[in-house]
């Protein structure tokens, strides 16, 4: 007798959909305020992480903090979700870089293990500020003995050792030469001008110290402080960096398609936004560009002296360590957990920006009202996962 019913068991392949744009989260004010984490936070990474505890796309942690290594920010991390360590960007970690200053003789200053996070980024002769105070204790008029038995970092000794190497080109038994320049190369990590911690108020950050620096240096020598480089938001190299550690992810994901948006979730409308905007303009810029190499290339074999843009420097760098990005645009998301008051807009028109807004962000970045508008503004980081999951139709599995 033939069976009237055929029973066959089918299997029809999951399709995972693959993502084409990654995530770059600020940390403070909008995971944790101080050590404390923010809700929606958790509630964010719920949808970030698929059952087997792996990101539905790739993500990248950026903070301007620059007081420890990569790993203990991303132990710091863990009570929210288990963060890899390269997954982690602070605002040091662009200088890993710029080896051709790695075996140059360096002085660090800064907060935490300073010695330690150098060596960690490449640097292998390092002086801090506590071995240059005791190798010339004259240097230091600061009254040690009104210090606690765990002392704070001072900012008067930084800045006056800072000044003296400066002014002595490194030769710290000399006196002050101010028409030496010009100075020795400066690097500077984290222009935060202020930070969003437990208090209600922002805190001075490492902005402030920078300013302190800057206008010591004009008092005394009537020039600018110049900067070989800077680093943390809203720099172009620290996102140039987190897009490299996007595709990295994509790469060991074996997700084949490229990434080519990136979207930027702050609190911080000086650094977080100005910088993905600024990120952005780049891109959007870059292909009208010449090769960078080619022109460097050309340069070189003219005997030019003719000096390359700061975009051209940035892609030579950039291309020769991280190889050049895939993204073609940085979307900036603006939460309202952390720095940025819902009460301070930005004013519409230009002119009344450039009055009537008081510019926090650092004195080589020019104020532009366009940097500082956001692409979007949401209460949290949970709502912001939710709108750029919307607005790239992406439904995880």
């Amino acid at each position: 007798m033939e069976p009237n019913t055929v029973l066959c068991r089918v299997w029809f392949p999951v399709i995972v959909p693959l993502p084409r744009f990654g995530l770059l989260f600020d940390i403070d004010g909008v995971l944790v305020r101080g050590r404390l984490p923010i809700p929606a936070a958790r509630k964010a990474f719920e949808k970030l992480v698929d059952s087997q505890g792996q990101f539905v796309v790739p993500v990248v942690f950026v903070t301007n903090a620059g007081n420890c290594l990569r790993q203990t920010k991303a132990d710091q991390l863990s009570h929210i979700l288990g963060v890899p360590v390269n997954q982690v960007i602070m605002s040091h970690s662009p200088l890993r870089m710029f080896k051709r200053l790695h075996d140059k003789c360096v002085l660090v200053s800064g907060q935490g293990p300073v010695l330690e996070i150098a060596k960690n980024l490449g640097f292998n002769n390092v002086v801090s500020i506590d071995i240059l105070r005791e190798s010339f204790p004259l240097l230091d008029m600061v009254d040690h003995n009104r210090r606690p038995k765990l002392p704070p970092v001072r900012w008067e000794t930084n800045l006056q050792l800072i000044i003296d190497v400066l002014l002595t080109n490194g030769n710290l038994g000399s006196a002050y030469n101010p028409q030496n320049m010009p100075h020795l190369p400066l690097l500077a990590c984290n222009m935060d001008l202020m930070w969003m911690a437990e208090a209600q108020s922002p805190r001075f950050g490492h902005g402030t110290f920078l300013v302190c620096l800057e206008n010591i240096y004009k008092k005394i020598t009537g020039e600018e402080l110049k900067y070989e480089a800077l680093m943390g938001k809203p720099s172009e190299l620290t996102y140039h960096f987190a897009e490299y550690l996007i595709r990295t992810q994509a790469v060991q994901r074996q997700w084949k398609i490229p990434i080519t948006s990136l979207y930027a979730i702050g609190d911080n409308l000086m650094t977080d936004i100005y910088g993905a905007n600024l990120y952005n303009r780049y891109l959007e810029d870059r292909i009208s560009r010449k090769n960078p190499k080619a022109i460097a290339t050309m340069l070189a074999a003219t005997g030019s002296t003719t000096s390359l843009s700061q975009e051209e420097e940035i892609d030579i760098l950039v291309e020769s360590e991280l190889a050049l990005p895939s993204a073609t645009s940085c979307k900036s998301v603006l939460v309202c957990t952390g720095v940025y008051s819902p009460d301070a807009e930005v004013p519409p028109d230009a002119s009344q920006c450039i009055k009537e807004t008081v510019f926090h962000g650092h004195r080589d970045f020019r104020f532009d009202p366009g940097l500082v508008e956001p692409n979007h503004i949401v209460q949290n980081v949970d709502e912001a996962v939710d709108l750029i999951f919307e607005w790239e139709k992406f439904v995880p599995q």
